[in-house]
């Protein structure tokens, strides 16, 4: 196992992260931290997975994240955000959260793999569970639904979804009242040729437009399928 000094495995910033686990969780949300500049810490148990992700990640370390001194030994108490990736072993992940709890770290972000995990996690402390699946799978379930080509949940019973203007709101300057009075949604962004960029008082929007598009859920989709 590798070893490493508290200075060498944690570089003082706010962006670098730990990543508990490098599964197919685990390795999306510690290759995204690092291609948007964040310095990650990747721990595991699997040799294999670990030499995997060596050179794709700051720093990548096989180790138990269920021992106390092998987290001090990595000095995981200095790092503000930590993501426990651990799903398939539930004693696993529940031990190393209460432990990364007990040692002060303010940002635990944990994989559950069931509603009866969660709730363990949340009655241990945890401040971010997260259920991966399951949003997927509500994510996928309301884009078959419809014409939704995205669905992003940002609250209870509200969304962000991604779909095309439709035509009687094409055709010139977005009227706001009328999406509001009849849609009951906000336009929030456009597809340009430059990306994505917001819906201001003098953006043009014309019939086939990919929009951004917030409200209820209900509301959302029913505006979704609107033509």
């Amino acid at each position: 196992m590798a070893r490493f000094t508290r200075r060498s495995i944690h570089d003082g910033s706010a962006e670098s992260v730990a990543v508990l686990g490098l599964g197919r969780f685990g390795s999306s949300v510690a290759l995204e931290l690092m291609s948007v500049g964040a310095s990650v810490l990747g721990v595991d148990t699997d040799e294999e997975l670990v030499q995997r992700h060596n050179g794709l990640l700051t720093h990548v370390v096989r180790a138990d994240t269920t021992d106390e001194v092998a987290l001090d030994e990595l000095a995981i108490r200095d790092f503000e955000r930590v993501v426990v990736a651990i799903g398939s072993h539930l004693e696993a992940s529940i031990l190393t959260s209460s432990l990364l709890l007990n040692m002060g770290v303010r940002e635990v972000w944990a994989k559950a793999t069931s509603n009866a995990h969660g709730r363990i996690l949340t009655q241990l402390g945890v401040p971010h569970v997260v259920y991966p699946e399951q949003e997927m799978g509500r994510r996928v379930a309301h884009r078959v639904r419809g014409a939704l080509m995205d669905y992003i949940e940002t609250g209870t019973d509200f969304a962000l979804v991604r779909t095309e203007i439709p035509a009687h709101l094409a055709g010139g300057r977005l009227n706001e009242e009328e999406a509001w009075e009849r849609h009951h949604v906000k336009v929030v962004a456009v597809k340009s040729s430059q990306g994505w960029i917001p819906v201001l008082r003098d953006t043009i929007l014309n019939e086939g437009d990919l929009v951004q598009v917030v409200g209820r859920t209900r509301d959302v989709e029913a505006f979704a399928q609107v033509r």
